[in-house]
């Protein structure tokens, strides 16, 4: 039976006169009415559905909860105080944290195939990359490496560190960690970046080979020698190719002789050179910025001096 439109009794309310009052529609009201969720108090002698004054307030929680999105069982939950109001919402606030983390992920997907031109393949594995879960994201990573240096006699301390730099996306990451995410996804499925790194990794297993393996410490050294002389040099001005850079080439060229076993010289340059310029594609420190602007960390500042350092050997090389 339909119910009255325009019944109205004291204390007492139709279904129409409902409507007029909260200004939703006699079709919501039915529906939550026979949902449960605004039971009538009574009902008219003709079998017409009448509302106490409480369906008033229980008329305006129900379509505030739906606007937020809470479905009408917990709705009616909630109503019949099995659980409260602030359970819901923080229920409700911790899914919304998801949605809204999966709509930045979506739009970095979106403004990267917007500036990239991409095709509809592109942006469908760009979608499933940014989608990715936290455990996805390091899986992805570990076969990167794992296919980079596989079956080589690759320094244990190298792969540790490595594998300890896994993007870790922020429960509230900013638009730039997550099109870095993007950015970092794309370049491990490159196969010229892997099949750049791996050549580096093949090298320097034969130099390791062929004069042994390099003390860690030894090495580490050597590079924050290389970093602090290369950035006197360029904080001074001097081009790797001036006159003025010889001094800083020369220390740097013997530091790096004595831990390869060797004797700086013309011969031993060409052979560093050849080492510095397999070694340093420039995808590497692209690969740890960006890891770097993912977890929030500090951008790491090796790659200038290197740069710098390799520059000055070709100069020397080259006359």
């Amino acid at each position: 039976m339909d119910d009255d439109t325009s019944y109205a009794s004291g204390s007492l309310h139709s279904i129409g006169e409902l409507a007029r009052l909260t200004g939703l529609t006699v079709r919501t009201i039915r529906f939550w009415s026979d949902t449960g969720v605004v039971p009538p108090t009574d009902r008219t002698p003709a079998g017409y559905r009448l509302y106490g004054p409480d369906a008033l307030a229980r008329l305006g929680l129900v379509r505030t909860l739906r606007e937020l999105g809470v479905g009408l069982p917990v709705i009616r939950q909630v109503l019949e105080r099995e659980i409260t109001v602030a359970e819901v919402a923080a229920v409700h606030a911790e899914a919304l944290d998801v949605q809204i983390r999966t709509l930045r992920l979506r739009q970095a997907v979106l403004r990267a195939v917007a500036g990239r031109g991409s095709t509809p393949e592109e942006m469908e594995l760009m979608h499933k990359l940014a989608t990715l879960s936290d455990q996805e994201r390091r899986r992805l990573i570990n076969e990167f490496i794992d296919s980079a240096f596989e079956g080589l006699d690759v320094d244990p301390g190298f792969l540790a560190s490595m594998r300890s730099g896994m993007p870790e996306l922020p429960e509230d990451p900013s638009q730039e960690q997550l099109d870095a995410w993007v950015e970092l996804a794309e370049l491990v499925q490159d196969e010229g970046f892997r099949a750049g790194i791996r050549r580096a990794a093949e090298d320097q297993t034969r130099v390791w080979k062929e004069s042994g393996r390099p003390d860690g410490e030894r090495t580490k050294r050597v590079a924050q020698a290389i970093k602090e002389r290369s950035e006197a040099a360029r904080q001074a001005g001097i081009a790797p190719d001036s006159p003025e850079a010889r001094p800083y080439l020369d220390e740097l060229a013997a530091v790096c002789a004595e831990i390869s076993d060797r004797e700086d010289g013309p011969e031993f340059r060409a052979w560093l050179l050849e080492r510095l310029e397999t070694g340093n594609d420039p995808r590497y420190g692209k690969y740890w910025r960006l890891i770097a602007v993912i977890n929030g960390w500090a951008l790491p500042d090796m790659e200038p001096a290197t740069e710098w350092f390799t520059a000055a050997v070709r100069a020397s090389v080259r006359g």
